[in-house]
Parts: structure tokens; C-alpha cells; sequence
């Protein structure tokens, strides 16, 4: 993942000033948290992590279909 160091907040910033880290997702769409110097917290905007969530479920969708075409006669027999 590629992580811009300007939506990089300190965790002690995000504690002492939340509206910062809001205003920053609000531009920049989303804001990394560091702990201890390191990424441990994503915030994003609530309508892009639904458009995530619609991709990974279409994801699923696209393996169980392959999968069920590859194995088709696995299926056919098992539902004897």
C-alpha cells in the first residue's frame, strides 16, 4: 500500500485533535495514524470504505463462480 507521508498523523495528534485528522480525510480522503512511528491505523471516508466493501464482495462473487466451473463435476457428484 502507498501511503502519502502529507496524511501521516502522530497518534498523539489525532488524540489532542480529532477534527484535524476529520478535516484531512475530509481533503485528502483518508489519514494514517502512526504508533510508535509506525502505520497502525487507517481512517477513511465511511462512502469509500463502502465502496471497498462492494469490490471485495464482487471479488467473492468472481472466485466462487470460477471455482464452481472448475470443479463442476465435483459439485454434480457430491449433490448425488
Amino acid at each position: 500500500m502507498m501511503i502519502n507521508t502529507n496524511n501521516l498523523v502522530s497518534l498523539t495528534e489525532a488524540n489532542r485533535n480529532f477534527s484535524k485528522v476529520a478535516r484531512l480525510v475530509d481533503e485528502r480522503g483518508s489519514v494514517v495514524i502512526l504508533k510508535n512511528n509506525s502505520p497502525r491505523y487507517l481512517v477513511i471516508d465511511f462512502s469509500k470504505a463502502e465502496k471497498l466493501q462492494d469490490a471485495a464482495d464482487e471479488d467473492v462473487m468472481a472466485v466462487s463462480k470460477r471455482l464452481i466451473a472448475k470443479n463442476r463435476e465435483a459439485y454434480e457428484e457430491l449433490a448425488k
